[in-house]
């Protein structure tokens, strides 16, 4: 399919997912890497306490709270 071809089916709202290959699609700074953090004791009790208290696994709650002091941080 031409450029021009695809670019009128999504101006004109056409579902173009069917035409792209997305096997090796990626989300630029958004690549995973793990991480080892050790914390004492009474930090994961007060972090499985607020990951329970919202319903989500402490691994959420410690990236929810990191990104939200880089971003006061930039």
């Amino acid at each position: 399919m031409k450029a021009k071809e695809f670019d009128e089916k999504f101006d004109e709202g056409e579902d173009i997912t069917k035409y792209l290959d997305v096997s090796k699609a990626r989300r630029p700074e958004q690549e995973q890497k793990r991480v080892n953090v050790d914390f004492p004791l009474w930090m994961i009790h007060q972090l499985d306490k607020e990951a329970k208290r919202l319903g989500v696994p402490r691994q959420a709650i410690i990236k929810v709270w990191v990104a939200e002091r880089l971003k006061k941080a930039s």
